[in-house]
């Protein structure tokens, strides 16, 4: 590096730090900044290219103790002067030979992995991109695995609560086995390692996604499931103890409130749908069944019913709802 740029150039300032920066804190900064601006996360910004080289040259400089000490006392005497072949002192050889001789050694250091002109990445910094560095001069991008492949398969409810095991057939005939957890939901998806593209560090992955199908009777609900159950009126204003099925193949038994409405839903703990995280509830929607056809008994019951309870308006303050 040529004196005047080490004149012209404040390397504190480039990198963030104070004149007095220890070296951990030299090197902190330059981790942080060359991070933001490293050409493989910036394609075609040119304007980060030349922050990053300009970086790379002030933690060159001011990581290694004699070259930062002889860049401050370079700074020291030089001030804000500027000479140039040519110029005043050109007789003397300039500002080059005025300093020339601090620069023994200087390119010794730049001369293996790190050169901070090409925007290269110091050794120590190896694990800021994985260890990869794409375009950037004198490295090479770390091998990559193949690429990952998808397909979709549809499976019953039943498989999607229990887990179940699928085999994909590829093109060639070969079956690959698909192991899809208990408690998948509709639309999840399961990798299966290893069984993407081929690449020089090894195969992607097989990603599936899984489709479940719908179960006449219960609808999931994130870990619950819910199901509707009627009950007579009687149940219904008298209350009573029902029993419902459950996914197990077992039935519960649950307490029916006097005086519970259609829609009202009651919740039956852990009896909705077990994953590795927990297990979730069965919600049971009461639905009241209103009889189509009665018999002459019935019928005189209801009535008698009505008469019994003709001063209770059900719908008071309905109009008062209504009103816009």
């Amino acid at each position: 590096m040529a004196s005047q740029d080490w004149v012209d150039k404040d390397f504190y300032k480039i990198l963030g730090v104070a004149k007095d920066a220890s070296d951990a804190d030299i090197k902190k900064a330059y981790r942080k900044l060359a991070r933001q601006h490293h050409p493989d996360t910036n394609s075609g910004n040119t304007a980060s290219e030349k922050k990053f080289k300009d970086i790379s040259e002030a933690y060159s400089v001011l990581s290694d103790p004699d070259e930062r000490q002889q860049y401050d006392a370079i700074r020291a005497m030089g001030g804000g002067a500027r000479f140039a072949p040519g110029g005043a002192g050109a007789g003397n050889g300039g500002f080059e030979d005025l300093f020339g001789g601090l620069f023994t050694g200087n390119t010794g250091r730049h001369a293996g992995g790190f050169n901070p002109s090409a925007g290269g990445i110091p050794p120590e910094f190896a694990d800021l991109f994985g260890g990869g560095f794409g375009g950037s001069p004198g490295f090479q991008r770390a091998p990559q695995k193949g690429a990952d492949r998808t397909a979709s398969t549809s499976i019953s409810f039943a498989g999607s609560i229990r887990g179940t095991t699928i085999g994909l057939r590829e093109p060639s005939g070969d079956v690959i086995d698909v192991r899809v957890p208990a408690g998948i939901k509709d639309g999840q998806k399961v990798r299966v390692r290893g069984k993407g593209q081929p690449g020089p560090a090894g195969n992607g992955d097989l990603v599936v996604t899984v489709s479940v199908q719908p179960h006449a009777f219960y609808t999931r609900d994130g870990d619950n499931l819910r199901i509707h159950v009627p009950v007579t009126f009687p149940e219904a204003a008298l209350g009573a103890d029902i029993e419902v099925p459950t996914i197990e193949g077992e039935k519960v038994r649950v307490r029916v409130p006097a005086g519970t409405p259609s829609g009202r839903t009651l919740r039956v703990k852990g009896k909705g749908v077990k994953t590795s995280k927990g297990t979730g509830d069965l919600l049971v929607t009461i639905d009241v069944a209103v009889p189509k056809n009665l018999n002459k008994d019935a019928e005189a019951a209801v009535k008698a019913f009505a008469e019994a309870t003709a001063d209770a308006d059900v719908r008071e303050g309905l109009a008062a709802k209504a009103r816009l």
